[in-house]
């Protein structure tokens, strides 16, 4: 069984692009291959010029890593680790120093309004506040790409508003790339181009 069928699109620098569509229709998938988390049976997954469905398991590693941030409906942060401590893994896990991984996570924890709640451990934080530093941890390593999967869906319609706006914010003064899944029309109309996954085909 065929989750996504002859799915074909090309996004842009710098593009907000939502992928809408019902429950089952293979959004969640598409996401994890452009991901790299899964593969797909065939076909190609291009980032510029790199073909990563020709990477060794090392190599697409290392590029996920460096390219690729994932923002998740839970945030996934780690408990034992302070909000400052979170953002700087995946920057750690690609060989940068601690000195300047904690320069560079101050930074982006500034910028998203949370420099006085750095030290602060998750449990000690909103869930608003959680998936800011979640958008910090996916930024750290200046990837190509932002990938989220349903990022405001464990949100108040305040929260929600916010953090969508953070995503338009962070496209105009960073030039981010942002793919996001989402149920939410308010985000799914906001964006630049809205892609529709239905009988694991996409429209737009």
């Amino acid at each position: 069984m065929h989750v996504l069928r002859d799915v074909s699109l090309t996004i842009n620098q710098g593009e907000v692009v939502s992928i809408v569509g019902a429950s089952g229709a293979g959004k969640t998938t598409l996401l994890q291959i452009l991901g790299t988390l899964d593969r797909p049976d065939s076909g190609r997954l291009l980032y510029g010029d790199t073909d990563v469905t020709k990477l060794k398991e090392k190599e697409l590693a290392a590029f996920r890593n460096r390219q690729i941030g994932f923002v998740f409906q839970a945030h996934h942060l780690l408990p034992e680790f302070t909000a400052v401590e979170n953002v700087m893994i995946p920057a750690l896990i690609g060989g940068v120093s601690q000195t300047a991984a904690h320069s560079h996570a101050m930074e982006l924890l500034e910028r998203l309004g949370l420099a006085d709640r750095a030290t602060h451990k998750p449990a000690a934080l909103s869930g608003g506040e959680c998936q800011r530093v979640a958008v910090a941890r996916a930024l750290v390593n200046n990837p190509m790409v932002v990938l989220a999967d349903e990022p405001s869906g464990n949100l108040d319609s305040q929260r929600a508003r916010e953090l969508h706006s953070l995503f338009f914010d962070l496209r105009k003064e960073l030039g981010q790339t942002f793919v996001i899944v989402t149920h939410n029309e308010e985000l799914a109309e906001m964006a630049d181009r809205k892609i529709t996954i239905k009988d694991g085909k996409n429209t737009e």
